[in-house]
């Protein structure tokens, strides 16, 4: 169903076989997925589901959380050893399973037109992202769960998915920052006391100017790298889940929206001074392809980079020709 963080011998990009069963079975329609995009933490998919029952098996080593993008009030039930769990969906419903859960089945009575299913990767909950000390043991009794609604896991899901079906230059931060977001709601909500009590415990300062600066020259200088949240985070000395709220406090713009912004204007200025193919400057500024580079910067701007080229190069070119041409005739 998903393509999920692997040991180091696999490829994220590759479906993972006991999922293979979500959708062999019954009507079934991919939407988006996150393969090939390079995301980092966790790997998603939208599916449409057709009425079916559908053979079901857990991730291996993922938590597997599945959300209700659009609400659909079908009926869902959910079996395993003994276990049924029956829901009608809303928009937001969500099916927790944690790693290595046992197989059973999944019975839809109705139409599901859009469902995302998000594997979280077990490193989302190491103190270098997270700030905190969480044992593995506390991860590890994740509990199966009934469905359930929890608006910010929502929110989450339709934030992930909106990424997969519009890509932007700073989607790649955007989804590691999504990545701690999810992982330490379920400290929170679904891991116990003592967890959660970690979680909040955080420290609450914000960036000192020193290293807040030191942290915008790195952005600076790597528009055209691939930037990530970690060596963000590092480079200012706070966890990943800290810096991201650090550094929206200090700049009032979220880390990937900052870096989006100043990609923009890095592939305006890069448009009208250089002949650089569209192709190679959408995969410099973390766009996949460059069509989604098109579809993004033609948004922002209202021209499409070929057109913006040709319109403010010409205008930038054109009054350095005619100075030019009449230092030549003086000096003649």
């Amino acid at each position: 169903m998903m393509r999920t963080e692997q040991p180091a011998t696999a490829n994220r990009n590759e479906l993972q076989p006991d999922c293979d069963s979500w959708y062999s079975h019954g009507a079934t329609k991919l939407l988006s997925s996150s393969a090939n995009r390079g995301w980092s933490g966790l790997s998603a998919e939208v599916r449409a589901y057709g009425k079916s029952v559908i053979p079901w098996q857990g991730a291996q080593s993922d938590i597997l959380i599945c959300v209700d993008i659009r609400g659909s009030g079908s009926r869902v039930t959910r079996r395993s050893s003994g276990i049924a769990d029956r829901t009608v969906t809303r928009r937001g419903t969500v099916w927790l399973t944690p790693a290595g859960w046992r197989e059973g089945s999944i019975d839809i009575a109705d139409d599901l037109p859009e469902m995302a299913h998000i594997h979280l990767a077990p490193s989302q909950f190491s103190p270098g992202k997270l700030g905190a000390n969480i044992d593995e043991s506390a991860i590890g009794g994740l509990r199966y769960e009934s469905a359930f609604e929890d608006p910010l896991l929502g929110e989450i899901a339709r934030a992930i998915a909106s990424e997969l079906q519009r890509e932007t230059s700073g989607g790649r931060l955007l989804i590691e920052s999504l990545a701690s977001s999810m992982a330490a709601r379920l400290v929170q909500k679904h891991v116990g006391a003592p967890a959660a009590q970690s979680i909040a415990s955080f420290a609450r300062e914000g960036l000192d100017r020193r290293r807040l600066f030191r942290v915008l020259d790195y952005i600076d200088a790597n528009l055209e790298s691939d930037l990530t949240l970690d060596r963000m985070a590092s480079i200012a000395c706070l966890s990943r889940f800290h810096f991201a709220r650090a550094f929206k406090q200090a700049v009032g713009q979220s880390p990937h929206r900052y870096v989006s912004a100043r990609r923009l204007e890095r592939a305006k200025a890069v448009l009208i001074q250089d002949d650089r193919p569209l192709v190679d400057l959408a995969l410099a500024l973390g766009f996949s392809s460059q069509a989604n580079f098109t579809r993004a910067f033609s948004e922002a701007t209202g021209r499409a980079p070929g057109q913006y080229r040709r319109e403010l190069g010409s205008r930038q070119r054109g009054p350095a020709l005619a100075d030019i041409g009449q230092a030549v005739a003086v000096l003649q």
